[in-house]
């Protein structure tokens, strides 16, 4: 099932055993990221707490720190079945009979269902507040991360603007730094569509970007805002297709923009050509903290909400955190579409230490000679995938979700020398590691096995594997062996 809103989505979580209510009294300064940090350590339940200080909205945390809630907040038992769908709307071929056009008219009416619908009337809407008229910022229990935060940070904003050039939205997720009751830093890095977005503004003129920043929506929407779609496309498209039914808008109050309409709380407001403010530091995804640098101002004119909203925030840091569940979701649903561009790739793996830009691990099915060097150079020119800093790329038959696996055969296969390429070029704003800003050096391995036209001048060995027929044996004799049932099972050979 999909869910209407982020009230629906807390009370399956609630029914499913899933949400744990927290009535004591918490610190929105360390306090809270502490209890979390336990508890998503350990695969543990969302948090809802009904009692943050200096603030009458309750605060609902980690609603994505596992598997199951994963798969909850998309609507499925599992995440491949999203996957699946992707799959077979890439395998929609022109209908040759009356038949097979039948056959296309569910297939249509769930993609007619990904567009955006305008509403007259919202939920978000039951109260407004106009800049003058009372505390906005100061309404919300914002926390404070880490120690060595610069400040409270709004840390799950659905951020929403529109391209002055070409009036394409965009709905991105980018944390704010909160400075005072009217403003916070909009933290637009170099390469997101919302910092595109701001350079599009008429150089000199002194010119507005409206922006809305939603804070609590359905999971879907939530989800779809951290989604690494190709510039221009909608992410409300993608909000709409998780849901099977349409994302809801209304127009803002202030600003002419459209919000979810069953969102929880909206900040109206603009950033203005040439005013720039120290944002951070802040304790990143990383694991480290990101330094302290200039980004624009977010003026706030505008805030509306529903009469009883829930604050929604995370904590990001060393994995695992809730946005790595997330992250492995968003591997998991895109595989199908890079498949579709690369058709020799059978997986691909995130792993959650190398934050998603650090470390890219692909298997293939290999056809020729030095076709693990061609992906690792394609991958380096794909969207997003751009960032990757390291690329190991290795035979179909391996399991690259199992990093035992991963270093097995990459720590006996390589040959420096021959297996390794290195690169320039982009790399993400936030890579402490990098020389400097933006962009350094890259590395590829290529980890497959090696015929003779790849320098291979002896033959490759066989992996040592058990015969299947005395697998099936031992297997069905185990309990005359006398050893716990335990060792029997899921046996991987070598292991």
């Amino acid at each position: 099932m999909s869910y209407k809103n982020l009230n629906e989505f807390l009370l399956a979580l609630r029914e499913a055993g899933e949400l744990v209510e927290i009535t004591a009294p918490v610190d929105p300064v360390l306090e809270i990221t502490e209890i979390y940090d336990r508890v998503v350590k350990k695969e543990g339940p969302a948090l809802l707490f009904m009692n943050v200080r200096g603030s009458s909205m309750p605060l609902a945390i980690n609603l994505f720190g596992s598997r199951k809630r994963m798969s909850m907040a998309l609507g499925v038992k599992d995440i491949s079945e999203v996957a699946g769908r992707i799959q077979s709307f890439l395998d929609l071929k022109p209908p040759q009979s009356s038949m097979e056009k039948l056959a296309m008219v569910p297939k249509l009416s769930e993609l007619n269902a990904v567009f955006p619908k305008v509403v007259k009337h919202a939920s978000c809407q039951e109260q407004v507040i106009l800049a003058g008229e009372g505390p906005m910022l100061d309404q919300l229990p914002v926390i404070q991360c880490w120690p060595r935060d610069g400040g409270k940070f709004i840390t799950f904003p659905l951020v929403i603007t529109k391209d002055p050039k070409t009036q394409q939205r965009n709905l991105g997720l980018y944390r704010m730094h909160v400075y005072d009751d009217r403003t916070t830093g909009m933290h637009w890095q170099i390469h997101k569509d919302g910092a595109e977005h701001f350079r599009n503004l008429p150089k000199g003129s002194k010119g507005r970007l409206p922006v809305a920043c939603v804070i609590g929506a359905d999971p879907a929407t939530m989800f779809s805002a951290a989604c690494p779609l190709p510039s221009g496309v909608d992410e409300l498209l993608m909000a709409g297709f998780l849901r099977k039914r349409p994302v809801e808008l209304v127009k803002c109050k202030t600003v002419d923009l459209e919000v979810p309409a069953e969102a929880e709380i909206v900040l109206e407001g603009y950033v203005e050509e040439g005013e720039m403010k120290l944002e951070g530091p802040f304790g990143d995804h990383t694991g480290f903290y990101s330094r302290a640098k200039d980004f624009p101002v977010f003026h706030v004119t505008c805030m509306t909400r529903r009469k009883n909203p829930v604050y929604v925030t995370t904590v990001v840091g060393r994995a695992p955190m809730e946005d790595c569940y997330m992250g492995k979701a968003i591997e998991r649903i895109f595989l199908p579409l890079i498949r579709k561009q690369f058709p020799e790739i059978a997986d691909i793996c995130l792993p959650w230490e190398g934050a998603f830009h650090n470390c890219l691990i692909v298997s293939i099915h290999k056809k020729y000679p030095h076709q693990g060097k061609k992906i690792i150079h394609a991958i380096w020119g794909l969207g997003q995938m751009m960032f990757s800093k390291m690329i190991i790329v290795l035979d179909h038959d391996t399991n690259i979700q199992d990093l035992k696996e991963v270093s097995w055969r990459v720590l006996n296969n390589l040959d420096p020398r021959r297996d390794i390429v290195f690169g320039e070029g982009p790399l993400d704003e936030l890579d402490h590691g990098a020389p400097r800003d933006f962009g350094g050096s890259k590395v590829g391995i290529d980890a497959t096995r090696k015929s003779e036209a790849e320098g291979m001048f002896r033959p490759w060995p066989e992996d040592i594997a058990m015969t299947e027929e005395i697998k099936r044996l031992v297997g069905s004799r185990w309990k005359e062996y006398g050893l716990d049932a335990k060792y029997g099972q899921d046996h991987t050979p070598g292991v």
